[in-house]
């Protein structure tokens, strides 16, 4: 498997997953309506798991710009390869969007709320204040990438050995960081998913809050840099 497929495939497993759990906690007439954060959270790290498992040995499951941006400031990545990976997230991310509102179309027919469909796409904050949602995002990214490169070395791919430590972070940084925003630390995992809600024949669906987009894609960016430039030059 090339690389780029292996990005491809392994976001869209990351957000088929994810998103998919979002689907069957939020949406009506699904039998795990109302399962609440926990399950959200859980859903959503074993997702990771899964994609970072299954791209591994392949491409070194990037699966987040983030991480690729990191990866290429660390001097551990390419520059060169950073447009196809990032290209290849979307197009993964985009994949596994559709593959959930395939599986549960009967279930966005059955829910009338146009919050709620959206919110299965992509993230939303609680309290939307864009200062403090960036700041959010900025943070929770910087966290995630300085666990990543303590947990796999700055210089080693993020592969399937270290597909469970990762998840783990995941699953943490949701638990205690994910509350005011839904915890993007991923621009493909919400632009993506967020160009499917806006492209597909959702019924009783609402605009796809293009005004809110640029922070789960800039906070993580910007959270990413910080910390590969924190990593590199203070705490190695």
């Amino acid at each position: 498997m090339s690389p780029y497929l292996a990005e491809i495939v392994g976001t869209a497993f990351l957000i088929a997953l994810g998103d998919g759990v979002v689907a069957n906690v939020i949406l009506n007439k699904s039998k795990g309506n109302q399962g609440g954060w926990i399950v959200i959270t859980m859903g959503w790290a074993m997702a990771v798991f899964i994609g970072v498992y299954c791209a591994g040995k392949y491409s070194g499951a990037h699966l987040n710009p983030a991480v690729t941006l990191a990866k290429a400031m660390m001097g551990d990545f390419p520059w060169e390869k950073v447009p196809g990976y990032v290209a290849a997230q979307m197009a993964g991310a985009m994949l596994g969007a559709l593959l959930v509102w395939l599986c549960y179309k009967k279930q966005f027919d059955a829910t009338t709320d146009a919050e709620t469909k959206l919110g299965v796409f992509c993230t939303m904050p609680a309290i939307r204040n864009n200062r403090y949602n960036f700041l959010t995002e900025f943070v929770a990214t910087l966290v995630f990438i300085l666990a990543i490169f303590y947990l796999t070395g700055p210089t080693a791919g993020i592969g399937s050995l270290d597909a469970l430590p990762v998840a783990f972070v995941v699953l943490s940084i949701g638990l205690s960081l994910g509350g005011p925003t839904g915890y993007a630390i991923n621009p493909a995992r919400d632009l993506g998913p967020r160009l499917m809600h806006f492209l597909l024949p959702i019924p009783g669906k609402r605009d796809s809050d293009w005004s809110y987009a640029w922070i789960p894609i800039l906070g993580p960016l910007t959270g990413a840099a910080a910390a590969t430039l924190i990593f590199k030059y203070c705490l190695q």
